[in-house]
């Protein structure tokens, strides 16, 4: 009889199965760091296009060009005659004929030029955004499941060209001397959203995939929920300040705490239908702004309080970088208030809230993911 073998042996002699380490990190991960360089690129024009925006509506430059030319409109006027039909098309619109009415030439090409401007830079986002695209594309480099998200930013900033048109074209109409605050307030809205979506994106691909499985295990649950809200409220204090802009309420009550000395702007509910107020009174959309600057600050203390608990270093250093943030932009829009809202202050104000908005991203963002630290730190 063959002589049985010992169990001993046969495990022994088992081929052992070992899984090869960082798989998950070769398998269709594609130019992560080139498509995010490509990123960074397209965070840095939205960026210039949202300071860009924000003076042009400062100089009331938004309705010099009448008409939406996406493909034509991309040279300004290259004659006098040119100059001059273009100048004809903007006295028809009641923004000249009620505000404007004796501009000259040279004060209509100035305030022409930053509206081209702001179109140009749309312009070339959209160009920078399809060149990028289709490269990695045509390239076979672009991480797996990353191409919808892609395709999503390029589907936004779409979007958003034709939501600039709507916004101005309701300027056109009549009676009207600038766009409708709630047309600008959406537009301003979704530019914060690309942003937003392109800020997330960078984050991401900045950690390997591996890295971002493993951090997730240790995310701080209490501390996402909490960020989830802190990112809610500040888009509402976002959209409300586009609605004190787009009325120029920033202007109207340039004293602080109080408006015109009492806690309420005299007469807040004057206009009929009620709910105009809420869109077209100074002294109640600014009082809305001021409201909700101050829950965002309360809420923010209470958020930093909770992250300042986390056990991750640079996750507490994250909530801290919102903190100090916050405490500047408040500061920013008191003295925009006091000053009644000049230029300088008011695109800086503008601007404190593009880094809050990054800053809170990525507090979010760590709360997810923190990044791995020693048992010391």
């Amino acid at each position: 009889m063959p002589k049985q073998r010992s169990i001993f042996e046969d495990v022994g002699e088992t081929p052992k199965q070992t899984a090869a380490p960082g798989g998950i990190d070769r398998v269709g991960q594609g130019a992560r760091g080139a498509i995010r360089g490509w990123l960074m690129v397209l965070f840095a024009l939205v960026l210039v296009m949202i300071a860009v925006g924000g003076l042009t509506r400062l100089t009331d430059s938004g309705l010099s060009i009448t008409e939406w030319r996406p493909v034509t409109g991309a040279l300004p006027p290259m004659s006098e005659p040119a100059w001059t039909e273009e100048f004809d098309k903007y006295r028809a619109i009641p923004e000249y004929q009620l505000q404007n009415k004796g501009m000259s030439l040279s004060e209509f090409k100035f305030i022409y030029y930053w509206e081209w401007g702001h179109r140009q830079l749309g312009r070339v986002i959209g160009l920078v955004w399809a060149a990028g695209f289709v490269f990695f594309l045509a390239t076979r480099k672009i991480p797996a499941g990353w191409t919808g998200r892609l395709v999503f930013i390029g589907a936004l900033g779409g979007l958003q060209g034709a939501v600039g048109w709507w916004m101005v074209s309701s300027g056109l109409e009549e009676g009207m001397l600038d766009v409708a605050s709630y047309r600008l307030a959406t537009h301003l809205g979704l530019a914060f959203v690309i942003f937003g979506f392109i800020a997330w994106f960078i984050y991401r691909l900045g950690r390997r995939p591996s890295d971002l499985l493993q951090a997730r295990r240790s995310g701080d649950v209490g501390l996402i929920r909490w960020s989830n809200v802190l990112i809610g409220a500040a888009f509402i204090q976002i959209i409300l300040g586009a609605l004190v802009a787009g009325i120029d309420a920033g202007r109207a009550y340039p004293d602080w705490p109080l408006m015109a000395g009492g806690f309420l702007p005299p007469d807040p509910l004057g206009l009929t239908p009620v709910w105009r107020n809420f869109f077209e009174d100074a002294g109640l959309v600014q009082f809305m702004h001021r409201m909700a600057g101050y829950t965002l600050f309360l809420l923010g203390l209470f958020v930093w309080l909770r992250g300042r608990k986390s056990a991750n270093r640079r996750t507490r250093a994250s909530f801290n970088m919102i903190m100090a943030m916050m405490l500047v932009q408040m500061a920013l829009g008191i003295v925009t208030v006091i000053y009644s809202a000049p230029w300088q202050v008011a695109i800086l104000h503008q601007l404190g809230a593009v880094a809050l908005w990054a800053m809170i991203l990525r507090g979010r963002f760590l709360a997810r993911y923190p990044i791995p630290q020693s048992v010391r730190g």
